[in-house]
């Protein structure tokens, strides 16, 4: 994984005590709470229902075992003992004491990490897909990219102050694992009709109160052109968006508003002006390429007799096999899903002992690195197929060994009314409930890839409008309801869920969810897929079983 230099190292030191003194002068009423709020948010901190909430960046989802067990000690001596996994595969503590903030962050500077860009109209984290580097179906590893675009967008002097927040998502594999199309750029690594590697570059993606699927914008660029051409594209969002409105401020109102093929033209136009000033070298990609240089993997079987039977043997290990781990691209070797979603535990939590347990972990089984996914799970994505039943055993020990992975119950949950000071309805009791009526592992594992998304707020932060099934919450009169959508995604084949009616009472909202997966059950094709079923027969016989009482 990148290193950082000393340039790096200072920049986020000298970061550190600028906020220092900035929280400093707010506590002793120098600054007022409006001009403090633009500080804070330019460090990742935000006024919560309960406490303040600092999210801490994890480019690109990846995490060292030194940067786990500083996670985890953060997690115990600033907040209450756990921290939060998000959709854009960055950390959050829910607890920390203002005051305190600055010595939060001076720790997490001692091994590379920071809150810089968490939050605020600016660029954000770049993500990427938690299996780069060991897919099968990879054309080229996204993440030497990911880092030059971090690296380009870190304190971008231009556009530290845009119109809105700005999400940039990279892919190098021939499935989408990233959601590219729901972000404000979207870049695909693909091949041209020469066999060159380079890139497909979306524009005006985007979930909230407007979902929108992102369109291409340039079906091809070469690699020396992909920062001049990004700028291209933030220069002209940042002189065009509108700042009157903030819902109406994200690239992709611009995009639909202007049109895609004249947004393009206005793009290129001022590409043209910078791109020869902005080239990518070769040089430069060959060095950021040698921060990410596959480890020393042994040459191993596909084929060993001691994994083999243990697979037969124990059929709990055989069901997380099956559910928990995917094909590495190097023989005898797989990448393990840790579950954060266990029955009895908000989805994306995860408490410092079982922080440090999976540092461990890492160490002794994968290289030492561990990686977050943007459905709020965490990989090793480096282990033996021989070490596999052991560390099952390990992980099933500190309750990270659910076997849900693409299930049901792998919901994807914003911290929702419990936490958040912008929610309209509750998301973690809710998706506990789910749970709870879903404990029948044998029943989840039968009705296969279903995906739950569910947020608080039109926010959208669990993109709830592109699960299959999606819930939003919603604040009727005081009260807490929920309007479900059927048949969105976030893969290769992107689509935004449709309504399926009015919105559900919050006591009604797991039954529903229940009636809409015993129609599936009933109304499916042998081996077909919940989207296909929902594609096939429309939304009607859902609706018809949903509100049926209503």
């Amino acid at each position: 994984m990148y290193q950082y230099n000393e340039q790096d190292q200072t920049l986020i030191e000298e970061r550190v005590k600028e906020f220092r003194g900035q929280t400093q002068r707010f506590l002793t009423g120098e600054l007022g709470a409006d001009q403090f709020r633009a500080l804070r948010l330019m460090n990742g901190l935000y006024v919560q229902t309960h406490a303040p909430m600092l999210r801490v960046a994890v480019p690109y989802g990846l995490l060292s075992s030194k940067q786990l067990r500083k996670l985890a000690s953060v997690a115990r001596d600033y907040d209450r003992g756990y921290c939060h996994f998000t959709t854009r595969q960055n950390v959050q503590y829910n607890w920390p004491a203002l005051e305190r903030v600055p010595d939060l962050l001076a720790e997490l500077a001692t091994v590379q990490m920071h809150a810089i860009q968490t939050s605020g109209n600016c660029l954000r984290n770049t993500t990427s897909d938690h299996l780069a580097g060991i897919c099968r179906d990879e054309i080229e590893d996204p993440r030497p990219y990911c880092e030059i675009i971090r690296q380009w967008t870190t304190l971008h002097p231009e556009f530290a102050f845009l119109p809105r927040k700005f999400k940039i998502a990279v892919s190098g594999a021939t499935h989408d694992r990233a959601a590219v199309q729901l972000h404000d750029i979207g870049i695909y690594l693909v091949k041209n009709n020469a066999g060159e590697i380079g890139y497909q570059i979306l524009v005006g993606g985007g979930l909230g109160r407007t979902p929108i699927i992102g369109q291409t914008i340039r079906p091809f660029l070469e690699k020396q052109h992909l920062l001049s051409y990004l700028e291209a594209i933030l220069r002209i969002y940042n002189l065009f968006g509108r700042r009157d409105n903030k819902y109406k401020a994200r690239i992709k109102i611009l995009v639909k508003e202007t049109g895609l093929e004249k947004f393009k033209a206005m793009v290129e136009q001022e590409w043209e002006r910078i791109r020869d000033h902005m080239v990518l070298s070769e040089q430069r990609i060959a060095e950021m390429k040698a921060h990410f240089a596959p480890p020393s993997y042994e040459t191993l079987s596909d084929n060993d007799p001691s994994f083999a039977k243990h697979l037969t043997g124990d059929l709990n290990f055989a069901k997380w096999v099956k559910y928990n781990t995917v094909d590495h691209k190097v023989n005898g070797y797989q990448a393990v899903y840790i579950s954060l979603k266990a029955p009895d535990s908000p989805p994306g939590d995860i408490t410092a002992e079982q922080l440090e347990a999976i540092a461990d972990l890492a160490d002794q089984y994968s290289f030492g690195e561990v990686r977050s996914s943007h459905r709020q799970n965490l990989v090793l994505a480096d282990v033996k197929q021989t070490d596999l039943f052991t560390v099952w055993q390990k992980l099933d020990a500190i309750k990270l060994a659910t076997p849900n992975i693409g299930t049901v119950t792998d919901i994807i949950c914003c911290p929702g009314l419990d936490f958040c000071s912008l929610a309209n309805a509750s998301s973690i009791s809710v998706a506990r409930e789910l749970n709870s009526r879903l404990d029948d592992m044998d029943y989840i594992h039968d009705i296969g890839d279903i995906k739950i998304n569910m947020s608080g707020c039109m926010n959208g932060c669990a993109h709830q409008s592109v699960g299959h099934i999606g819930i939003l919450g919603v604040d009727k009169h005081g009260e807490e309801w929920y309007q479900i959508t059927l048949g969105g995604s976030s893969e290769n084949e992107a689509a935004i869920g449709e309504r399926l009616g009015p919105a559900v009472a919050k006591d009604q909202i797991t039954t529903a969810v229940t009636d809409i997966l015993d129609v599936y059950v009933q109304q499916r094709l042998e081996d077909e897929a919940f989207l296909q079923t929902v594609k096939r027969v429309g939304l009607e016989p859902f609706r018809e079983r949903v509100y049926a009482n209503h």
